[in-house]
Formats: structure tokens, sequence, C-alpha cells
């Protein structure tokens, strides 16, 4: 919304994380809102657990974090005894809210940053389940950039399509055909029309979940074969929009 209502320039959005999947909640606003991706990188993630000075982690009976961080440290959290969990909005809230209330049986999973920013202690690093966790952000913004061909750039679509046999197969051949490599596909109810009506060889018509499908191609859309790939889509697809064309994050996280 600070992006659309001009108030900034960007936002950074999560979008997937090697322990925890898909934040599919991400996907559905990435929709609903008319922002162009122009970026993504790729984040390594290393979780805290945090609590006020003085407590102990025998002394922690609940965490509080935002639901990916708290999957992501699933295992160590039980492994330490602590059994409650309190999702929130962030790990920074989290943090801070365990520190204005001044909790004692509470503790927070965030980052060293939110320990040194309101005061907490840290109980112990790197609580993540595995060594390595990483998180892929797009960056959107009100217009997208100019792609280019010269360097490597993924194209982010999203489409949906009749029900039948072969469909999904027909739509991802139109990629194939033209040897462009998908890197992800993603499958998410459709909210604004969830059930369609299909006709079967029964006498009574089956409902069906109806899906948007969420693709990311491994080229630009200034290459030729993006844009007739696109075009062929679009000749039977009940729906399509391309999300954004962005340079690819080649760093290491």
């Amino acid at each position: 919304m600070a992006v659309e209502n001009w108030i900034v320039d960007r936002a950074v959005l999560p979008l997937e994380n090697s322990l925890g999947g898909s934040i599919h909640r991400n996907y559905d606003l990435l929709l609903r809102h008319d922002l162009k991706i122009v970026g993504e990188i790729r984040l390594a993630v290393r979780h805290c657990l945090l609590a006020n000075r003085g407590v102990k982690i025998g002394n922690l009976k609940s965490i509080m974090s935002h639901p990916q961080a708290l999957a992501q440290c699933e295992n160590t959290l039980t492994e330490l005894g602590i059994e409650h969990r309190q999702a929130v909005d962030d790990t920074a809230g989290a943090a801070k809210f365990v520190a204005e209330e001044m909790l004692q049986d509470t503790g927070a999973v965030a980052s060293s940053l939110a320990a040194e920013l309101y005061g907490l202690d840290i109980l112990a690093e790197n609580i993540q389940d595995e060594k390595v966790n990483v998180t892929r952000f797009m960056m959107l913004a009100r217009d997208p950039i100019i792609p280019r061909v010269d360097k490597p750039f993924k194209t982010s679509i999203v489409f949906s399509l009749e029900e039948g046999p072969g469909q999904l197969f027909k739509a991802l051949a139109v990629f194939a055909l033209r040897e462009i490599n998908l890197t992800k596909i993603e499958s998410r109810p459709h909210k604004k029309r969830p059930l369609r009506l299909a006709d079967d060889t029964f006498s009574t018509p089956i409902k069906y979940f109806d899906y948007l499908f969420y693709v990311d191609l491994d080229a630009s859309t200034a290459d030729p074969r993006t844009q007739n790939a696109i075009r062929n889509l679009e000749e039977f697809a009940t729906f399509v929009r391309v999300l954004g064309s962005y340079p690819t994050d080649v760093s290491e996280a």
C-alpha cells in the first residue's frame, strides 16, 4: 500500500524460504496489488533466541515470532523444551513486545540486531533447524524496469486455465518448446472464483477448485522467445499477467 500511495518507492516481500517453503499469503499479495517485481535477492537468515535481562532458557514457557521464523526453528525450540508458540506480524515486533512488556516467561525469535535495539539478551544464536536457511525476497515498484538480454534475467507470471485434461501440460509446453527453463511453479486457489462446475460423465456436475499458477521463467521479456511464449499462452489461458522481468540474483546467499 505504501508503494501504491507514493509514500515509498519500493517494497521488499519475502516469497519463499529454504526451510519453511513458500509464503502463500505473499503470493496472494502479488496479485492483489498493482506493483511490478523489479528485483530479487536471496539472504541467509540467522535466528536468535532473545529474552529480557536475567531470564534463562529454563524460565521460558512461550516464544513469540513471525510464523515463518517459528517454522524455521520448530525442532530447536522443541529440543529446548519451549512448547508454546505465539505468532505475530514480524520478528522485530516480537522482540519489541517482549522488551516493552518486560516478560519473564516469554522470549522472541529475532535477529541479533533486534536484541541490540531493544536491550534483550541473546540466549542462543543460529537456532534455525538447518545451518543453511535462505529466504528469497522480491523487490516491488510501481513501474517495471527495462528488461535486458545481456545479463541473466527472470520473469514471473501468473495465469489460470480452463478445466480439462492436458491443460497445464499445454501451458508449460509453450515454454518447453522454446527451450525456456522454468525455475518455479506454484498453484494457489483463485480467491475471487474458488470453485468451478465441470461437466463429467456423471449426471451431477463436479465442482473443482479454480487455480492460479505462478511461474518463474529463466528468461527476460526482452527475449523474442519469451514474448512469443506468453502470446501463445494468452491464446488459450483464461487469465495471464506478467508480474515482472528482473535481474537474477547470482550472488551467494
